[in-house]
């Protein structure tokens, strides 16, 4: 395997481990938006969305390289790992979305 190729690899590695990360405080953060508790909400969003641009940053790095040249081989795992990251950007917007309205609701009571 060129160094190319395991660099792709290991990158696409941090992308799946940020991305799976992200998704997961999202959803603790609209768990707890449920339970009433906007400020851990808030919270786990913000740690959300700080993991989240993590990965972006790694997707970052992956497509300046190719950019520079640097061909890189697109293998099944590539494609998984910049899927997460898309589902996860997906899940943590719609949970901030999520949030306003559970925010919206405990105003209006």
């Amino acid at each position: 395997m060129s160094e190319e190729n395991n660099t792709a690899l290991q990158q696409a590695m941090q992308l799946m481990l940020n991305a799976g990360d992200a998704k997961k405080a999202a959803h603790e953060a609209i768990e707890a938006a449920h339970d009433g508790d906007l400020a851990t909400a808030k919270q786990k969003l913000a740690q959300a969305k700080e993991t989240l641009n993590t990965a972006h940053n790694t997707q970052t790095k992956m497509l300046t390289s190719e950019a520079q040249g640097k061909k890189v081989e697109l293998t099944l795992l590539i494609v998984h790992a910049q899927d997460h990251l898309m589902t996860a950007i997906t899940y943590v917007d719609l949970a901030g979305e999520i949030i306003r309205l559970y925010q919206r609701l405990a105003e209006d009571k």
